[in-house]
């Protein structure tokens, strides 16, 4: 017989039984082979050590099992050898049950639980109790830091054990278990306490030299990464009025202890004077923008910003308007579809990103737009195809429709593509971008600037305006995707030059005018009059 505890559990009737349940077979295999599992492992000695109590059969003369539970402090049970164990018997309630049925009856059975993590082990074996007078032994059982009166000391000789599966074993946890689990959860938010009091120590009351002074009156979390900020005037005065499409530049401390300026489209209805409000999504591995004033704005916190400006607006006509957003794209579009609403012009909008739990503002567009709104969150297999859309347009709308988008490059430059396909006109398309994209046939080149004498190296993730304002050149900017004309410089006119903004006219570019914020030379070098 090779596994012990099969052959002393399995009875003929127990074989029986298994066998009317087709479960003999999976265990025939324990019935041949050398004997094992009466031999305690390194796995069954840490398993037993680790224990702080156990329930334990024994068997009456009167033919009666009783189980009684075992306790004391962890590793109570000690291992003697790899087929002994012994343990002192603590006092209790004496009723002496189990001391008294293994003086007619040694055979003892025992079962240690791990809950925690639904384990469980059975050992069978026969009992004995240590005589009074083998002191030796005796003290071996004793725990010097257990504060509890030894009234006798057993030891077992193991006749086998078995492991049991963890099926229906309900995790419980001790309170050090508890203690250990939390103690991680503890430190962390000991950390975070220490860190909002340093913070809160540390906040400003006012951020920036803008000439726009705002109050953070609210704060709402739209989507597990974006948060919408209310702005609002420091005594409730009102705001300048905006068009729909405005942006503002709010002021940012990065990491470094930089001020900068970041733009964000104002999502509010542009009718509105009591507030602004924008919504910024946090991008880790940006350049460190949205992440700071997700850690640094907070409700009563002033902000100097800028006066709103207007880039991105509707056009002053009454022909229908398809407005596409594409992520946080939303922010200026959202204003959008609130003044045509107001106007009581035809439009439609198309939304997208991936699911509806990371697009901002879903639920009152939902209620605002009605019919109006087509979202595409692309995880539900529904994704916005530039060309399906333009393609279900009545003809009319095809020759005249305006286009108003905002989101990712990529689907920018399939709606440009797909328009110029189509034959549709470049003054339709209308869009804005807050990054100046780089191609990747970028190459580094070489700025020499005539009016301040310097050389100015360019990389290849740089823009112009970047590289020239790291040389510690002061140049008015703004917008920095090319809309605003506010850092045109002058260049040779027959300069090589790459021209990707939005607001020179041909013949300024011909003129030698350029926008350092997009544009760029096609050769290695390039005279700029700065």
């Amino acid at each position: 017989m090779a596994h012990q505890y099969a052959k002393i559990a399995f009875t003929e009737s127990v074989r029986q039984v298994q066998q009317e349940q087709n479960s003999r077979a999976g265990y025939a295999g324990m019935d041949t082979g050398e004997d094992y599992n009466f031999l305690l492992s390194q796995q069954e000695s840490d398993f037993i050590q680790d224990r702080d109590s156990f329930y334990m059969a024994s068997v009456s003369e009167t033919d009666w099992p009783y189980v009684q539970h075992r306790g004391g402090p962890k590793g109570f049970l000690k291992i003697i050898d790899e087929q002994t164990l012994g343990f002192a018997d603590f006092k209790g309630n004496r009723q002496y049950i189990s001391t008294g049925n293994f003086r007619t009856n040694d055979k003892v059975s025992l079962i240690l639980m791990d809950y925690a993590n639904r384990r469980r082990l059975k050992i069978i074996g026969n009992i004995s109790l240590v005589d009074e007078g083998d002191w030796e032994k005796l003290a071996s059982l004793e725990d010097d830091n257990y504060r509890a009166r030894v009234e006798r000391g057993f030891t077992i000789k193991i006749a086998a054990f078995d492991w049991n599966c963890p099926q229906h074993i309900t995790p419980r946890y001790s309170e050090s278990e508890v203690s250990a689990l939390i103690e991680p959860l503890e430190n962390q938010i000991k950390q975070l306490k220490e860190y909002r009091s340093i913070k809160k120590q540390l906040r400003q009351a006012a951020l920036g030299n803008g000439e726009l002074p705002v109050v953070i009156s609210g704060v709402r979390q739209l989507t597990p990464d974006i948060l919408a900020y209310e702005l609002r005037g420091i005594a409730g005065e009102a705001l300048p009025k905006i068009n729909a499409g405005s942006h503002i530049q709010v002021p940012v401390e990065l990491s470094n202890g930089d001020l900068v300026w970041r733009n964000y489209s104002i999502s509010s209805n542009p009718n509105r004077t009591d507030c602004y409000e924008i919504a910024v999504k946090r991008e880790d591995h940006g350049n460190g923008g949205s992440v700071a004033i997700h850690q640094q704005y907070y409700l009563g916190l002033t902000l100097h910003c800028k006066t709103p400006q207007s880039f991105f607006f509707l056009e002053n006509n009454n022909k229908h308007s398809v407005l596409i957003a594409g992520g946080i794209g939303i922010t200026p579009i959202k204003s959008m579809a609130l003044e045509l609403i107001k106007e009581n012009k035809s439009f439609e909008m198309h939304y997208a990103g991936r699911c509806e739990k990371s697009m901002a503002y879903t639920d009152r567009l939902k209620r605002q737009l009605e019919d109006k709104l087509q979202l595409y969150p692309s995880q539900t297999g529904i994704k916005l195809s530039i060309k399906t859309l333009i393609n279900n347009l009545s003809e009319q709308k095809k020759k005249s429709a305006h286009f108003y988008f905002c989101g990712p490059s990529s689907m920018l430059t399939d709606l440009k593509e797909i328009a110029r396909e189509l034959d549709i006109a470049k003054d339709r398309i209308h869009y804005e971008q807050f990054t100046a994209e780089l191609g990747k046939s970028v190459k580094k080149c070489e700025l020499t600037l005539t009016k301040s004498e310097l050389k100015v190296e360019v990389e290849s993730n740089q823009t112009l305006l970047d590289a020239v304002l790291a040389a510690d050149i002061q140049v008015p900017f703004s917008c920095k995707t090319g809309e605003c004309k506010s850092c045109v410089v002058q260049v040779e006119p027959l300069a090589d030059i790459h021209h990707m903004d939005n607001c020179l006219t041909n013949q300024e570019r011909a003129s030698g005018k350029m926008c350092l914020c997009v544009s760029r030379p096609n050769t290695d070098y390039l005279l700029i009059d700065l």
